[in-house]
């Protein structure tokens, strides 16, 4: 039987090139001169979770490209604004991938934190997934300053899950944007108090 798990990897905004970085880069140089503060390093979260039945990479993507439409989809949303998500162009998709790839992993500037979870709360994870809140992406939807995105998945199902994400930071003193978006949204379900991670 396999070790059950998941695993949360740190990945910097627009690694590999993608036009991404860019946007986040003035987005976080905005933020820092309303802030007066430093610009911080960005990073978006990814989550893989290891189950007695294998491996599945949770992600929240375009609902166009290389894997949209794939039977790995359960859930999607709008981008932008509600009715534009009618547009495949502006609709965002969950994606719980068994076996699936993170194609920007080799940019991670460090391993990534391990969170042990037993065989039933690891399989509870995986079934969760589709039961994700359909806000719309980039938009401030539990008012607390932060967009809807990527990272409020992966910090959603955390907090969900009885894991207290705002202990769960990016390294380099970098920022997460939508993380705190995640933990509201979750916060709201009854789910319990957090309790801390079990890290290795």
């Amino acid at each position: 039987m396999r070790e059950t798990g998941a695993a949360l990897w740190w990945l910097p905004v627009g690694a590999g090139g993608h036009v991404a970085i860019h946007t986040s880069r003035w987005w976080e140089a905005y933020g820092a001169r309303r802030e007066h503060r430093p610009s911080r390093p960005l990073f978006h979260a990814a989550l893989e979770v290891f189950t007695d039945h294998g491996r599945h990479v949770i992600e929240m993507a375009p609902a166009w490209g290389p894997l949209s439409g794939s039977s790995g989809v359960v859930a999607t949303g709008p981008v932008g604004l509600p009715w534009l998500g009618r547009s495949r162009l502006f609709r965002y998709e969950v994606r719980c991938l068994p076996e699936g790839e993170i194609p920007d992993r080799a940019w991670a500037p460090a391993p990534p934190t391990l969170i042990a979870l037993s065989a039933a709360e690891a399989d509870a994870v995986v079934g969760r997934v589709a039961t994700i809140p359909r806000h719309t992406w980039g938009r401030d939807a539990v008012g607390v300053g932060e967009m809807w995105n990527s990272n409020s998945l992966v910090s959603w199902l955390l907090q969900t899950t009885g894991i207290d994400a705002a202990a769960l930071c990016p390294p380099d003193h970098g920022l997460a944007p939508g993380w705190a978006a995640g933990i509201a949204a979750a916060r709201p379900a009854g789910s319990g108090s957090a309790q801390e991670p079990h890290v290795d």
